[in-house]
C-alpha cells in the first residue's frame, strides 16, 4: 500500500467529517485526536485481552474493535504527518526499513529504536 496514496484519501475523509461537525483542524487537534485514538486502541486492547471488561462484546467484536482502534490510530498518524508536511514513507525507510540491511548471523535484525 502506498502511504502518501492513503494519506490522501484519508485526508478527505477527516477534512469533511472536520467541516459536517465544525471542527478547526491545527496542530494540537491533530496531536490530541491522535492520543484520543491511542487511549481508544488502549481500551480495546484491554477489553479484547480480557484485563478489562469486555462490555457485553462477543470475541469477534472485540477482534473488530480492537482493528478498528488500530486503522484509526494509524490514520491519524498520518494525518498528523501530513499536517507537519512529513514524508512518512521517507521517514519509515531512514529510521526502520534501513535496518532491513543488517541482519545478523542469526536471522534477526537490529532493532531500530
Amino acid at each position: 500500500m502506498d502511504l502518501m496514496r492513503l494519506s490522501d484519501e484519508v485526508e478527505v475523509v477527516s477534512r469533511g467529517y472536520a467541516a459536517r461537525h465544525h471542527i478547526q483542524r491545527d496542530a494540537t487537534w491533530f496531536l490530541l485526536k491522535l492520543q484520543e485514538e491511542v487511549g481508544e486502541l488502549t481500551q480495546a486492547f484491554l477489553m479484547r485481552s480480557g484485563q478489562s471488561r469486555a462490555k457485553g462484546h462477543t470475541p469477534q467484536q472485540l477482534d473488530e474493535l480492537f482493528a478498528n482502534e488500530l486503522a484509526d490510530v494509524v490514520c491519524h498518524a498520518l494525518l498528523l504527518a501530513r499536517h507537519h508536511d512529513v514524508n512518512i514513507q521517507d521517514a519509515i525507510t531512514r529510521k526502520w526499513l534501513v535496518w532491513n540491511n543488517h541482519v545478523t548471523t542469526t536471522g534477526t535484525t537490529h532493532s531500530p529504536e
